[in-house]
């Protein structure tokens, strides 16, 4: 990735930037402090970098958005069983988004792994487009300012803490695989006996 976004310059910010919001797991972080660091070391413009990682955000939000809102309870309904999604899933983020709607999303914007996924329930729990669109707007705003500017502020430190976390991400992917298998173990006991 950090060949790609040198190579291909402010189309890959974008690129990278739409495919994550499009709910598609992608490490965000790593985009946009890379970026950020890169623009340090006068690769890139930093306000450059916010700019156009903002206008992917922001795009790839409004995809995910649109499939939660057109096709998000039928296709739950049909296939929900697969992914371990169920209808009271659907139920849960419908009554959370009335009660905590706007700011939620904003918030969910900012963080890491939530900010993936919340442009869909956003659009599954049928929040209006235009709040939608602005808490989007904020919350993508500061998410993306706030990271590029930590990698602009490590610059060439960037590659460094990169390294560094090596031997601790090893660690950390043991307890998230430990954690993803207990977490589907116990969807999968939710949507059976809801089946």
């Amino acid at each position: 990735m950090e060949h790609f976004l040198q190579n291909w310059g402010y189309p890959a910010v974008f690129v990278l930037a739409l495919v994550e919001a499009m709910c598609i797991p992608f490490p965000s972080e790593i985009t946009f402090g890379f970026a950020g660091a890169l623009a340090a070391e006068g690769h890139f413009n930093l306000a450059g970098v916010i700019a156009v990682g903002i206008a992917g955000e922001f795009l790839g939000s409004m995809v995910g958005y649109a499939v939660g809102r057109t096709g998000g309870r039928a296709l739950v309904d049909r296939y929900g069983k697969y992914v371990l999604i169920s209808g009271s899933d659907l139920d849960r983020a419908h009554r959370f988004m009335e009660r905590r709607g706007d700011p939620a999303v904003a918030v969910g914007r900012m963080l890491p792994l939530v900010r993936t996924f919340v442009s869909v329930v956003a659009g599954i729990g049928e929040m209006a487009v235009a709040p939608f669109a602005i808490f989007t707007l904020i919350g993508t705003a500061v998410y993306s300012c706030a990271i590029a500017s930590a990698g602009y502020g490590l610059g060439s430190g960037w590659h460094k803490l990169v390294k560094g976390f090596t031997a601790a991400s090893f660690v950390l992917l043991a307890l998230a695989v430990l954690a993803i298998a207990a977490f589907l173990w116990h969807r999968w006991r939710v949507v059976k006996s809801e089946h």
